[in-house]
């Protein structure tokens, strides 16, 4: 395999909505929000599904470089059941190898129902079933020492089961990628995010706000400074202001396309590191894998989905 992603497996339930529906759940439009299972399974009680999608950040990575013809491959946990089929089912159809056995779990595959109102905006409630529950059993040592590049994101990192998945997978990888995936997780889990970017990986996905505070960084040149003494390969997105490649003493920028007509911006970093990761395997030079990394994501931002 080229790249193996290792990530929450969550399946995207779509369903269009009128406002009154969030008002009368008392949902905040354009935002996430955490359910319980209950929560999530009366909300779609009177719904009807226009869509279901494999989901998860690294998934929508894992896919898009599935779309560029990539040999690649996904690891995310999920259960024997209905969603937990249609993810398996989604994942296989996009040719992705899907790298998990599904066993009966006591708890059910993660979702994420995304509400659809008639201003294209996407409001979200999320339901982390077993996803969040992967541990080193669900690794195999063999599916990791035949990827080139294995690719974790910090969402799934946390005490427990989910660390000692990460560190199994990390100890028998060729090279490591992870994406810091989101503000919030990197305020969470700063030391061990700080630890895992100076000392076990090779390559690193953020953006401007996430690497501000992962270094403790009070302007950009810091992060540079910073990133140059690490000598890791740290690729950051800047949104109007470009991307840019900290890879030891080099540093490479480019600007962000103009004029697009932007619909939603689901999927933007995933898509944009599917782009940079693309052009690491088929041997482009860092200015091609930035170039190709905003091509897709600026392509991912002008329709709606994460799918390009």
């Amino acid at each position: 395999m080229n790249i193996l992603g290792i990530g929450n497996a969550i399946i995207d339930v779509l369903c269009k909505v009128p406002d009154e529906f969030l008002t009368k759940n008392s949902l905040t439009k354009s935002t996430m929000k955490l359910v319980d299972e209950e929560e999530f399974k009366k909300l779609l009680s009177s719904l009807k599904i226009e869509e279901t999608i494999s989901g998860g950040s690294v998934a929508n990575s894992i896919v898009g470089l599935a779309q560029l013809n990539n040999d690649v491959g996904f690891i995310g946990k999920v259960n024997d059941d209905e969603f937990g089929q249609k993810y398996e089912n989604g994942l296989i159809n996009e040719k992705v190898k899907y790298l998990y056995e599904k066993k009966s779990e006591k708890i059910p595959t993660g979702s994420c129902l995304i509400l659809i109102t008639p201003d294209s905006e996407r409001t979200m409630c999320t339901f982390l079933g077993t996803a969040g529950k992967i541990s080193d059993a669900d690794i195999k040592k063999e599916h990791v020492q035949n990827a080139e590049i294995i690719f974790l994101e910090g969402y799934l990192w946390d005490e427990g089961d989910p660390k000692k998945a990460f560190d199994k997978a990390i100890i028998h990888s060729k090279r490591t990628a992870m994406s810091l995936s989101d503000l919030f997780c990197v305020n969470r889990h700063k030391k061990h995010f700080l630890e895992l970017v100076k000392n076990q990986l090779n390559i690193i996905f953020a953006n401007e706000q996430e690497i501000l505070s992962l270094f403790d960084a009070k302007d950009f040149q810091e992060v540079i400074s910073f990133s140059k003494q690490i000598k890791k390969n740290i690729i950051i997105t800047r949104g109007e202001k470009g991307a840019i490649s900290i890879n030891h003493d080099e540093i490479i920028e480019v600007n962000a396309q103009s004029n697009l007509k932007i619909k939603d911006l689901t999927g933007a970093g995933d898509l944009f590191a599917a782009g940079y990761l693309h052009g690491i395997i088929n041997n482009f030079d860092t200015k091609e894998c930035l170039i190709k990394g905003t091509e897709l994501s600026s392509k991912i931002i002008q329709k709606i989905g994460a799918r390009i």
